[in-house]
């Protein structure tokens, strides 16, 4: 059976499907359609987001049986064609769920006791010890927007913290006892930060806007490590300027293509975000690490072997 290799991955599991008598086609360096000339050929195919897997994509692929997302996130394929096409898809978000939790706490970290901005000042010179004084996240109440696989690992890294953790997820129906569900108007009224874990759906998408941040009963700090638009960024902005958020940790952007790339142009939303301290930023590096890449590779690569020799 053959294996189309869409974009680059991990050596694990190019080898591991190898090893597992696999013919693997390199089409790193092929274009949509070059791809789609070529995909009746194969019975599986490896992505990340280099296009959207749409209709045109699954009528071209008359073989396919499966599709293996090496990353979190299934947005750019569309699930209802897959279906309909009779082809599995997989994603790996056990792979990458822990580099995502501790970068969520590495940024609220970060914000609560002003690390760059202090880091940078000692590089300047300047010795602001009064002016950088932090918060304890002991005794802050935290809550948890999407308990899948990114929010419970976040959860799970504030267990050292004496954190109370307040979690709203309509869908989730297994509770951990030290976990409160709540409803969103709950987690904003009560919450000290407010970390989003959602995947981007048409039901999530801008769901943390105005309205929310005007159901906030005290400042908060917001850390976004899930997909952009799920955040509106102009009305986090003006929540910043109304003290509603005291401090915002985005690994995300709204303004990130469907391939994760920036697209900034002469965006004055993104200017004044980038050039507001209260806001720390990261390049959609939340899942990578070494250990995410390696775990995402071998369970990808498990869950295609499987599926294709079943």
């Amino acid at each position: 059976m053959k294996v189309l290799i869409i974009d680059s991955t991990h050596p694990l599991l190019e080898e591991t499907l190898h090893k597992n008598g696999f013919e693997l086609v390199d089409g790193t360096g092929w274009n949509k359609e070059e791809v789609l000339e070529n995909i009746s050929d194969f019975t599986g195919v490896v992505v990340r987001s280099k296009f959207p897997i749409d209709e045109a994509f699954f009528r071209a692929a008359t073989s396919l049986k499966c599709i293996g997302r090496f990353g979190a996130g299934l947005e750019n394929i569309d699930l209802d064609a897959a279906e309909r096409h009779n082809v599995t898809c997989f994603n790996v978000p056990e792979g990458n769920r822990q580099a995502v939790a501790e970068h969520a706490l590495a940024l609220l970290l970060n914000l609560m006791n002003h690390i760059r901005i202090a880091d940078i000042e000692v590089r300047h010179g300047l010795w602001k010890r009064h002016e950088n004084t932090g918060e304890e996240l002991s005794g802050k109440t935290v809550g948890i927007i999407g308990l899948g696989n990114m929010g419970s690992a976040f959860a799970n890294v504030l267990r050292g913290f004496n954190v109370q953790l307040l979690a709203n997820d309509p869908y989730k129906t297994d509770w951990p006892e030290n976990i409160k569900s709540v409803s969103l108007d709950e987690l904003a009224s009560k919450a000290d930060v407010v970390s989003i874990h959602v995947p981007l759906t048409e039901e999530t998408r801008g769901m943390i806007n105005k309205t929310f941040f005007n159901r906030l009963d005290k400042p908060i700090y917001l850390l976004n490590t899930a997909r952009g638009p799920v955040l509106k960024t102009q009305d986090l902005l003006k929540a910043l300027d109304k003290g509603q958020v005291k401090g915002a940790g985005l690994d995300v952007l709204e303004f990130e293509s469907s391939a994760f790339k920036l697209q900034i142009e002469e965006n004055p939303v993104f200017q004044k975000l980038v050039q507001d301290d209260r806001v720390l930023l990261s390049p959609h590096i939340g899942g990578w690490t070494v250990e995410a890449f390696e775990k995402m590779a071998l369970y990808l690569a498990e869950k295609m072997i499987k599926h294709l020799k079943s």
